[in-house]
């Protein structure tokens, strides 16, 4: 059947329009900008992809490698969670289309909601099933990959063998990017959050948009964790045997390059 352009323009209106295009904005807007600047900046991933380095050099000193495969096997577990989690939300969002009418007389109830025609109460559902959808195929591909670090670690020389060092670095970049698209996963689960509030009215979906950006900002770039991980180039493990290190030159970081994808 086909759909009238005019009649879902006027009853979205200009605040139903403009909230998802600002929402959009910030979401890709930002992750564009993160993958940017952690290239340029000290940024948690940058200096995460450093402790996995340093993992993978210690990896190849180890005659017997089952604590790492543990480490990878809990990753795997972790991000399998949120997958599966990823696959219900679709699943409870897509009853919910069948079930309209009873879902909108509970946001009535909400004080200050936005009354909707059916149509724009469905284009609101399925934005949420788009966000968690693509939350899914980044976890399932980062699950992937992970699953790829394990061959990797499996194939790892000794240290002594010619090449080791380039293949340390190899297999940190294989861990880095699967931790990337688990990061751009859970960053669609943030992102899917603040797509509620426009259940409740567009402009809460705006807000919310803006207060997300914050907060994922704030923990890549300004957390208190990086700073206990310490700044990109320093030693990761520390000479406690001298006071006052300097910090050793800057590693090769692999976000030098365009955005990962």
């Amino acid at each position: 059947m086909a759909v009238d352009t005019g009649a879902l323009l006027t009853e979205l209106g200009v605040a139903n329009l403009l909230a998802p295009l600002w929402f959009f904005l910030c979401w890709i807007g930002y992750a564009r900008f993160a993958d940017r600047q952690r290239a340029r900046r000290n940024t948690l991933a940058a200096r995460v992809h450093e402790y996995r380095l340093a993992w993978m050099e210690q990896m190849l000193a180890r005659e017997n490698r089952i604590v790492d495969i543990a480490i990878v096997r809990l990753l795997v577990q972790n991000i399998s969670f949120f997958a599966s989690g990823a696959v219900l939300i679709v699943g409870g969002l897509v009853a919910i289309l069948g079930a309209g009418e009873k879902a909108m007389q509970v946001i009535r109830h909400i004080p200050f909601a936005e009354q909707v025609a059916p149509l724009v109460w469905d284009l609101k559902v399925l934005l949420l099933v788009l966000v968690f959808v693509y939350a899914f195929f980044k976890f399932t591909w980062s699950l992937r990959q992970f699953n790829y670090l394990a061959v990797v670690l499996g194939a790892a020389p000794a240290p002594a063998v010619p090449g080791a060092g380039a293949f340390a670095h190899r297999a940190a970049e294989v861990a880095t990017r699967a931790g990337d698209h688990f990061n751009r996963g859970m960053r669609a689960y943030y992102f899917g959050l603040a797509a509620l509030g426009w259940f409740v009215h567009p402009y809460v979906l705006i807000l919310a948009s803006a207060w997300v950006v914050l907060v994922v900002y704030r923990r890549e770039f300004r957390s208190h964790m990086l700073g206990v991980l310490g700044r990109i180039g320093e030693p990761v493990i520390p000479a406690e045997a001298v006071a006052g290190v300097a910090p050793q030159g800057s590693r090769a970081s692999p976000f030098s390059s365009s955005a990962r994808r």
